[in-house]
């Protein structure tokens, strides 16, 4: 018997896959990368599982479920549920591939608002269209038995039945196991801080997200300079190097000639007047003084001219801050 586990690299997950392994049930993990979290906790705890893992790219699907999701946000941006869903989705393609008769979470009822409640776990199975085939043993004796349990493939009796947000069972049972390496429960999904959040949402409403220009979120300063131009301005010499490397289609790359700055990246539909404050907005975080006039380059593909500008005073940078 083989069976397809989702693993974050949380306790949870890496729980859930003991519990069948300890059943003589063959567990391959899976896991998935986007711009918002990656495999790389995962893949340490199919290494102490003693596990194989298999790594999908959700990008491209998570992008269209974040314009739009079924079930809404959480607090922040994260659309847990149609999340859990897409990644269920994917784990049922792989099943059949990989020749696996179900699939299992390491989710526990009530441990988390919305996504965890047993209407968050019922939609991802109803959505992900793997009704009765979709297993969660760490809260298996709270719910209706599927069908590896009615089959005799796992033994119901050797599940368990956690409920709510307490994490002394698992830490207990992790004990007797001897997991020791596994991500805290706040877990790594960027979609869930506040402040990434909010300059998520401001790209997804004017511009609309898609996988060049997602990775200029978690890089330096964001400004709006106008409905169709967005700047980000490093903030190190390190994020400077990062944003030369993205290079997203149709960019304009903003930098201070003869001081030591930052560079800029303006994105979207600029004007010549959003050009000109993006170039204001760079030169005040050079090494300039207030009264100062410098020139910004400003360079798109293969072409470059510059422009003349003041620094912007402190107060309108704030203003334009995302």
């Amino acid at each position: 018997m083989r069976a397809l586990v989702l693993l974050s690299g949380g306790l949870d997950s890496l729980l859930a896959a003991r519990l069948l392994m300890e059943q003589g049930i063959e567990v391959v993990g899976v896991s998935f990368e986007s711009p918002f979290f990656d495999a790389a906790r995962a893949a340490e705890g199919a290494e102490e599982l003693g596990i194989e893992l298999v790594v999908v790219d959700l990008t491209d699907e998570l992008l269209d479920v974040i314009e739009a999701p079924k079930y809404g946000f959480g607090r922040n941006m994260n659309p847990c549920i149609d999340c859990h869903a897409l990644m269920v989705r994917k784990a049922s393609e792989l099943m059949r591939k990989l020749d696996a008769s179900f699939v299992a979470t390491g989710e526990v009822v009530g441990q988390r608002p919305k996504s965890q409640m047993r209407y968050g776990l019922q939609a991802v199975e109803r959505e992900s269209g793997l009704k009765g085939y979709l297993i969660r043993p760490l809260s298996a004796k709270l719910l209706e038995p599927t069908i590896p349990e009615q089959e005799g493939w796992v033994d119901r009796s050797r599940l368990l039945g956690l409920h709510g947000r307490t994490r002394k069972p698992q830490m207990e049972l992790a004990a007797r196991y001897g997991i020791t390496r596994y991500e805290s429960p706040a877990g790594g999904c960027l979609l869930t801080d506040e402040n990434y959040a909010r300059v998520a949402r401001d790209l997804r409403d004017h511009e609309g997200l898609n996988a060049e220009t997602i990775g200029l979120l978690s890089l330096g300063r964001q400004f709006r300079l106008s409905d169709n131009a967005r700047l980000t301005v490093g903030r190190n010499h390190s994020e400077n190097e990062q944003l030369f490397s993205l290079k997203p289609p149709g960019a304009f790359y903003l930098k201070v000639l003869g001081r030591k700055g930052p560079v800029g990246v303006l994105t979207g539909t600029p004007t010549e007047d959003d050009e000109r404050l993006a170039a204001s907005v760079v030169a005040r975080y050079a090494d300039t003084g207030e009264d100062d006039t410098v020139t910004v380059e400003v360079q798109s593909g293969s072409s470059s001219h510059t422009v003349d500008v003041a620094p912007m005073s402190t107060r309108e940078v704030r203003r334009l801050a995302i």
